[in-house]
């Protein structure tokens, strides 16, 4: 189930929002786990069960830190938390990506290959859960949070719908203390409702067009410049408003339940850096991979060398944490090579006699070429697009059927209005703090229209829903 369905929006969101206020308050946690657990589990209750064995992992592992002083115990029963998290991950997310390589190590052997293996079907959300769920027994062991005794409220954390199979990842120290006591406002409530309705707008009204003119692009092979470029453009607009706009509505719908989560995205295609670019995407997974990554290994204590090094191999593994594939390899490879460059040159760095817009123009320019390896799964073909984008290739006559989809009226608007949202207009976390009647008939009206062209679309992917 996703947030932009009429199932979910007509159906499920009403029933457990009447439900989580008449329940009395000692009763609220277990109804939105109940919830919880019925949203996840409502394309494949099958996955439902390996977030509960997670999820009672961990909690047991807490209670063990937390109960004993022996330091022994400690260290094993953060190692049995991490391992079994990185295992879970590892096996669902990369057996099939393993399988894979093995094979096409054996058949250029001339071996025969390895036929007949089990094909693993990976669970939603797994990705966001398993960190989420390990961060906490990495908190209580630090001493960064108290161990939580009650498992309902546990696993409450652990499953709550709105961050549930696409984040943001909220670390249980973040939210400890509104587990236990939390306000439920009407002002809250109305934030939460400005915050689901521009994210639902985001999706439906800018996401979803812009996808379909990369699909068509990118689906094609070989394009002419113009369109390769174009094509780059939308994808880019359709991944950040995809995803910063289910951000908004996982906050919004926090803030309807009482809980405030952080700020997931903050404009980050006006930075002026790939460094400032990191400080603003994804910010949940960007902080837990510097603070669970990148300073364990030493952050840059230690030689520039080694920080180097550090910054490339987390950007690395952050690569391959959105997807089994090499491409998503070079994508982060690409990102982590940029991070080292910059620290190295520091303040001499090349974008030093830019003047800002070119500064902004020159970092999103390389966030493309990135997009490109992030889109196209296949190594072979990112290099024949990166060759359209920057060279004059033989084009098909058949591609005048494209520019006559890419360049149609309505698909050209919703650009133009995904280029001014990105540059010109403020974020939603900041806009929605002082709401006004104005505001909040805006709200409504975006929401009204977004749910109206959502019945007449039938394409309405979720980029960050596989990840």
């Amino acid at each position: 189930m996703v947030f932009s369905s009429h199932i979910f929006v007509y159906y499920f969101l009403p029933i457990a929002l009447v439900t989580y206020y008449l329940l009395p308050h000692r009763a609220k946690h277990f109804g939105l786990t109940l919830f919880s657990y019925i949203f996840y589990g409502w394309a494949n209750p099958l996955f439902a069960p390996l977030m509960f064995a997670s999820t009672l992992i961990d909690y047991t592992c807490g209670r063990v830190i937390s109960e004993n002083k022996r330091q022994q115990r400690r260290k094993l029963a953060v190692t049995v938390s991490i391992c079994s998290n990185l295992s879970l991950l590892g096996f669902f997310k990369y057996f099939n990506f393993g399988v894979a390589n093995v094979n096409a190590v054996v058949d250029w052997l001339g071996l025969p290959i390895w036929e007949g293996v089990l094909h693993v079907t990976l669970p939603l959300g797994i990705s966001f859960y398993t960190f989420q769920s390990m961060s906490y027994t990495i908190d209580v062991y630090r001493g960064d949070a108290k161990a939580i005794r009650n498992f309902i409220d546990f696993a409450c954390y652990v499953s709550m719908f709105p961050q549930l199979v696409a984040g943001p990842i909220v670390r249980f120290s973040e939210i400890a203390d509104q587990l236990q006591h939390r306000a439920h406002t009407l002002q809250k409530f109305a934030r939460g409702i400005a915050f689901f309705s521009l994210g639902m707008a985001k999706k439906v009204l800018i996401a979803n067009p812009c996808g379909k003119c990369a699909d068509t692009v990118f689906d094609a092979g070989v394009v002419g410049t113009l369109e390769a470029w174009y094509g780059v453009i939308a994808y880019a607009f359709q991944i950040y408003f995809d995803f910063s706009g289910y951000s908004d509505m996982a906050i919004g719908l926090g803030l309807m339940l009482g809980f405030t989560f952080a700020k997931n995205f903050d404009s980050p295609y006006h930075s002026e850096s790939i460094t400032e670019f990191w400080r603003r995407w994804h910010i949940s997974l960007s902080s837990w991979l510097r603070d669970y990554l990148y300073i364990p290994l030493g952050g840059n204590r230690r030689s520039a060398a080694r920080t180097y090094v550090n910054l490339a191999l987390v950007m690395l593994l952050g690569g391959l944490w959105h997807g089994a594939s090499w491409n998503f390899v070079i994508w982060g490879g690409i990102h982590g090579g940029m991070l080292a460059l910059e620290r190295k040159q520091g303040k001499a760095s090349f974008y030093a006699s830019l003047r800002k817009p070119l500064r902004i123009i020159a970092t999103f320019l390389l966030v493309l070429i990135a997009w490109v390896f992030f889109r196209i799964s296949e190594l072979s073909h990112a290099i024949v697009y990166l060759q359209c984008m920057f060279s004059k290739v033989s084009v098909h006559t058949s591609t005048d059927l494209i520019a006559g989809i890419l360049y149609q009226p309505y698909y050209l608007l919703v650009i133009g209005i995904a280029s001014v949202v990105t540059w010109y207009f403020p974020q939603t976390w900041e806009w929605t703090q002082q709401l006004t009647p104005l505001k909040m008939a805006v709200c409504l009206c975006l929401f009204w229209l977004a749910l109206a062209v959502l019945a007449t679309q039938a394409y309405n992917p979720f980029i960050y829903f596989i990840f």
